[in-house]
């Protein structure tokens, strides 16, 4: 305070002139910001994504992130699969992508691996094999219950284990997400 005391009227006249082009400059930053934002989900909802829609209180506006909604979270808001296929898709989800995504197991004996990387114990890699076995069970299980239908089970896959709404699943083709939607509803009542 005593800084600004002892400022020229011309001064102070600067300091206000360069405070109000920062924040217009921010309020410019802000609005170029929202319209990629608006963009991308735009596009992203063009293309069958699922996107929420942030959360806003009554008391005060907060900016949230947009989230994108998985395919069964989207089924079950619009009232098209109920909780229990909903439960029995995650869990043919969860046996997909751990069978999917398992990682290699590195050959090498020693303890580094290509710099920083430190190897895990053979107790973690024999834990991480039989989670991935116990996986691999499941899914062929859930797959059985199906008769290996290749319909039902692509279906599945997409929706259930590649977390794909019907839209993007169909490659925006509404008569194929249709299709597929109702796939997956039979053949979430197989599994439920």
């Amino acid at each position: 305070m005593t800084r600004r005391k002892n400022l020229s009227p011309e001064a102070v006249a600067r300091e206000r002139l360069i405070r109000a082009e920062r924040q217009k400059k921010a309020r410019e930053h802000a609005q170029a910001v929202a319209a990629g934002v608006a963009e991308t989900v735009a596009l992203s909802r063009a293309r069958g994504a699922a996107i929420a829609e942030p959360h806003v209180t009554k008391r005060r506006v907060r900016l949230q992130p947009y989230r994108r909604q998985t395919g069964l979270e989207w089924l079950e808001a619009k009232g098209r699969i109920d909780a229990p296929a909903r439960a029995a898709g995650e869990r043919y989800g969860w046996a997909y992508r751990r069978v999917k995504l398992e990682k290699a197991i590195p050959s090498t004996l020693g303890q580094e691996v290509r710099g920083a990387f430190v190897a895990p114990s053979l107790a973690e890699v024999i834990a991480r094999g039989e989670g991935t076995e116990i996986a691999r069970r499941k899914l062929a299980e859930l797959r059985a219950r199906l008769k290996r239908q290749p319909d039902l089970v692509a279906a599945c896959d997409l929706i259930c284990g590649e977390e794909k709404t019907p839209r993007e699943a169909a490659g925006g083709v509404d008569r194929e997400a249709a299709r597929l939607e109702g796939l997956l509803k039979v053949a979430l009542d197989f599994l439920a």
